[in-house]
């Protein structure tokens, strides 16, 4: 009897942790906004006109041996292909909310590396995510917000200035 009521928490734990597993973010997933593709050395802002926001609570999340906060879908919100080198050594993506929603931005570089950003130089309306000597590859983005809410109407530009 208890080495079956040991059996039945040991897969009753595993399926817990299977599936808060599946509903974090993950690059593999299909997009929501598409894919781009941007080569080194242009020059001004390549800009998307994107929702941030979701359901997915990443506070309940280990992405990388790293926690972050906010929410997002568990798909990436968008993949940009980069091809360097950049001019600047510099490739920037920044996301702003146009309704007053307060951004999250996560990026997995085409190293596998995390990354998060929110309020930006304390501006409640900016992530900004900067990579000096940024890698030639695939950088999956989220475009989350700080508290649960969806579809608030943003844009994330990208730049090597």
């Amino acid at each position: 009897m208890i080495k079956r009521l040991f059996a039945a928490a040991a897969i009753a734990v595993g399926l817990l942790g299977a599936g808060q597993a599946l509903a974090c973010p993950h690059w593999n997933n299909p997009t929501v906004f598409g894919t781009g593709n941007i080569s080194g050395n242009y020059n001004g802002d390549v800009v998307f006109n994107i929702t941030a926001g979701g359901t997915t609570d990443l506070s309940r999340c280990n992405l990388g041996g790293q926690n972050f906060f906010g929410w997002v879908v568990n798909r990436p919100d968008l993949r940009i292909h980069y091809q360097g080198p950049s001019h600047t050594n510099r490739l920037t993506f920044e996301l702003q909310t146009r309704n007053g929603a307060d951004p999250i931005l996560m990026v997995n570089a085409p190293d596998g590396s995390w990354h998060f950003n929110d309020d930006f130089n304390g501006d409640l309306r900016v992530s900004l995510l900067d990579f000096h000597g940024p890698l030639s590859g695939q950088y999956d983005l989220w475009f989350g917000t700080f508290n649960r809410s969806s579809n608030n109407p943003a844009v994330l530009l990208v730049y090597e200035d």
